[in-house]
């Protein structure tokens, strides 16, 4: 097999799941905007530090959001058995990509760079923040969160439960019946 066939195998099974990926992130992306920009000109418009309280508040709708489109239809053949445990890993990874890198963005472009309005705000948190969060979300959902291999080896641990049962079942059925004790 050469290494372009590899890789072209490796595209085609990852294309599709990016893509899905992708939109989801456009459905989250949308739901952030609007629940950011909701909060800072509307609800939280006189609280002092309502960047970064939008930002937050956004950023967690819209993992909820992004976490219900990638276990359901992006990641659906690799979610894991356990939700709560999923949902934990999911938030996690989130909460530092999706919270962390726009926070840090917004911080940067809002107090160190002195851009203090609603454009800068929303270029730093929503364009840059989101999509250098996007790029390590993909990676971490794909390879820790809904892991294929993760899976497989559950399933592989409760095939090994059974199988000596099953082992001793079959081994006890090929055994020749000398009848009874003595013949």
């Amino acid at each position: 097999m050469t290494t372009e066939t590899t890789t072209a195998r490796r595209t085609a099974r990852i294309l599709p799941q990016l893509i899905k990926f992708g939109a989801v992130g456009a459905v989250g992306f949308g739901v952030n905007l609007v629940v950011f920009n909701v909060m800072l000109l509307i609800v939280l418009r006189n609280v002092q530090h309502a960047t970064i309280y939008s930002t937050i508040i956004a950023t967690v709708i819209a993992i909820l959001t992004n976490w219900i489109g990638n276990r359901y239809w992006a990641f659906s053949g690799q979610r894991q058995e356990n939700a709560a445990r999923e949902g934990v890993e999911f938030f996690a990874v989130s909460l530092a990509t999706g919270t962390g890198i726009p926070l840090v963005c917004v911080w940067v472009s809002h107090y160190l760079l002195g851009m203090a309005n609603p454009v800068a705000d929303n270029i730093s948190a929503n364009v840059v923040g989101l999509a250098i969060g996007m790029l390590f979300r993909f990676a971490l959902y794909r390879w820790w969160v809904f892991a294929p291999g993760r899976g497989a080896a559950k399933a592989a641990q409760r095939e090994a439960a059974i199988e000596p049962a099953a082992t001793t079942a079959s081994t006890l059925a090929r055994t020749p019946d000398g009848g009874l004790v003595g013949d």
